[in-house]
């Protein structure tokens, strides 16, 4: 904690209580209960924690710790006394039911926290808001009214979507500030807290071969690419109300792509380095329709049995024409980064499931192995590859000559694989970042402006989008995406690094 700064928390005098608000959705029961059981397991939570459980639905504490129970699992490298762990995790979670805009729900939660409080000086109260964004200023109005620590600190965690258009997020930002001050609303994004992410400033920042190149006078373009090899599998009601870029690109991927633009910050310091990423998104140009690509997937047969396409979900309305697939190129206009092309692409039912960002570089000039290298250098260029998800990894491409008489010289990798080099579980992202909120770590949380910047860039775009009711190119479920991404990548003279055999 020293290492960013943080104020040191005296956990002897305070008690921790965090309410999942919502704990009876999907995202609770598969992400944030494991995640605060591992947490608890890696002795990373303080000792005088209690968890409670608050939603609509009827149940006691006992259903309560059944319907969790089986989402927790013993993933850990050594997890003999897992079961007895567990035990006691579900020993410290407790369910109150409650409607989500009652004071007096709120209330009697504050009443039963207190009793498990009461015993210590002071108590921490965090609310992680697992649940729909129309009910998120409900929820903290009466939360922060009837259910604030008197005498600690307050936090609320709040999950995207953050509005659909800059008119949407300003208004939902505005009632929040109603009853929360910025310092106790933590904007998450899960991406942020992926390992590789985490690691990109350390990449940068804390190696002096990477920040020389860094710029537009070495890179020909960076690729953020995330793709998913299934579809909305019964989600398709709640995804058509935002689409692909909604939902991946104008959040997941413009982060990564704030990260890896900016400027070093003065500091580790949170809002030092959330600064820089401002500054990076300030400095991008707004999204042009000319540059952006939508697709959706359409329904696939082979050996024998079909994949249903995107209409075929009954929760889409019939003839929606959402995207579920779309690339964009999008430009930062300072001096690092100018008329270098930043290409975002994101998609369900595609080929792969992978996230990863990809840097290539100029060819390199006057090279004196041009004619070793044959006619297309494209595939002869230097690329760094940081491969966030899956197989976590960093690998740069770089020639080579291959051993034996003669001179011929092949592509390969200096490669960094994590589950080669390094033995320990990778903590899942939910971990990391529920554990910064406690520890009061922003970092890896989106401030207001960074979010009203990214919609301003995307809003014209995307109304242009729906106003002109452009239809989205077919894909095949299970193909590379639609034909026009290649036309996008071609025209700014980029070719996708990740359709490479190489890299199946």
């Amino acid at each position: 904690m020293r290492v960013y700064g943080l104020q040191e928390e005296n956990w002897d005098q305070s008690a921790l209580s965090i309410v999942v608000v919502g704990a009876s959705g999907d995202l609770a029961k598969k992400k944030i209960f494991p995640a605060l059981f591992a947490l608890y397991y890696e002795k990373m939570l303080p000792k005088n924690f209690k968890i409670y459980g608050y939603a609509r639905s009827k149940m006691g504490d006992e259903e309560f710790r059944d319907l969790i129970a089986s989402s927790l699992t013993c993933r850990l490298t050594d997890a003999s006394d897992c079961g007895k762990k567990m035990d006691e995790f579900l020993d410290r979670c407790f369910y109150q039911a409650g409607q989500y805009a009652s004071d007096a729900d709120f209330a009697a939660l504050a009443s039963r926290m207190a009793e498990g409080e009461a015993p210590l000086e002071c108590a921490d109260r965090l609310f992680y808001l697992s649940i729909p964004p129309n009910i998120f200023t409900a929820v903290a109005a009466s939360a922060s009214k009837a259910a604030s620590s008197k005498c600690g600190w307050t936090r609320m965690i709040v999950e995207k979507p953050f509005g659909r258009d800059s008119e949407s997020f300003c208004a939902l930002s505005d009632e929040l500030y109603r009853h929360l001050r910025e310092d106790q609303i933590y904007r998450i994004d899960h991406y942020l807290g992926k390992e590789l992410i985490e690691n990109l400033t350390v990449l940068r920042f804390a190696n002096l071969v990477f920040e020389p190149l860094w710029s537009r006078q070495y890179i020909r373009n960076v690729q953020v690419i995330f793709s998913e090899n299934f579809g909305t599998e019964g989600r398709g009601g709640y995804f058509d109300q935002y689409g692909i870029v909604r939902d991946v690109i104008q959040n997941h991927l413009l982060q990564i792509l704030a990260l890896f633009a900016m400027e070093q910050p003065a500091s580790l310091d949170a809002e030092d380095i959330r600064n820089e990423k401002v500054k990076v998104l300030k400095s991008m140009a707004q999204v042009r329709l000319e540059d952006v690509v939508v697709g959706q997937y359409r329904s696939r047969t082979t050996r024998g049995s079909t994949l249903p396409g995107y209409l075929d979900d009954d929760t889409v309305p019939p003839n929606s024409i959402t995207p579920t697939f779309a690339a964009c190129a999008v430009f930062v206009n300072n001096a690092r980064w100018d008329g270098v092309p930043f290409l975002l692409k994101a998609g369900k039912a595609l080929h792969s499931r992978v996230a990863e960002i990809r840097v290539q570089f100029r060819h390199v000039p006057g090279n004196l192995y041009r004619n070793k290298l044959g006619l297309d250098l494209d595939k002869a260029t230097n690329e760094l590859v940081i491969r966030i998800q899956p197989n976590e990894g960093i690998y740069l491409k770089v020639n080579n000559k291959v051993p034996g008489l003669g001179l011929r010289i092949d592509t390969t990798r200096l490669d960094l694989t994590y589950k080669s080099k390094y033995e320990a579980t990778l903590p899942d992202a939910y971990e990391r970042l529920i554990l910064d909120c406690i520890n009061g770590d922003r970092r890896l949380f989106i401030r207001n402006d960074e979010l009203e910047v990214a919609w301003e860039k995307f809003t014209p775009v995307l109304k242009e989008l729906e106003e002109r009711g452009v239809q989205p190119e077919l894909y095949p479920y299970g193909s590379r995406g639609p034909v026009g991404a290649h036309y996008l990548a071609a025209k700014h003279g980029v070719r996708w690094g990740d359709l490479a055999a190489d890299d199946e």
